[in-house]
């Protein structure tokens, strides 16, 4: 049996910008279950019903979580995957059927919060530790970037 972990970050600020990005990636792709089946989705899949409008408000949506990081100094490598991710999505999320079907498998805000957590864990913001015990790993930096 694995001892389940919690994050913390070492700066207020970003635990709050997280927390904002997590909200808006779990409201876009991760909302609810399509009963009957273990298939989650979210409010993309649901605006991305609407031809070729719904995408673009889908967009803007996730240009949020990418102005977020930006805003705590993420790299421009790893702001570039996310636009790409948000690209993809759009572009083939517009396409009648095919594009539906792509946004509820390929959940690019989610995708966009892995990148973010893995930049902020790369640079030494997140703290891990075991539930109820102290810290297991404690690296604390000063600036994201």
């Amino acid at each position: 049996m694995t001892k389940s972990t919690v994050e913390r970050y070492s700066d207020p600020a970003i635990q709050a910008a997280v927390a904002r990005i997590e909200a808006v990636s779990r409201l876009m792709d991760d909302l609810f279950v399509i009963p009957g089946t273990k298939v989650r989705v979210g409010l993309d899949s649901v605006i991305g019903l609407v031809p070729i409008v719904g995408d673009l408000i889908s967009q803007a949506i996730s240009s949020y979580i990418i102005w977020e990081a930006r805003q705590l100094g993420v790299s421009r490598l790893v702001i570039g995957r996310m636009i790409a991710n948000t690209a993809v999505d759009t572009m083939i999320g517009i396409i009648p059927l095919a594009g539906d079907a792509f946004d509820v498998a390929f959940r690019a805000n989610m995708k966009n919060l892995a990148l973010l957590k893995g930049h902020l864990a790369k640079h030494g913001h997140i703290r891990r530790e075991a539930a109820g015990t102290g810290p297991v790993i404690d690296v604390r930096a000063t600036r994201v970037g």
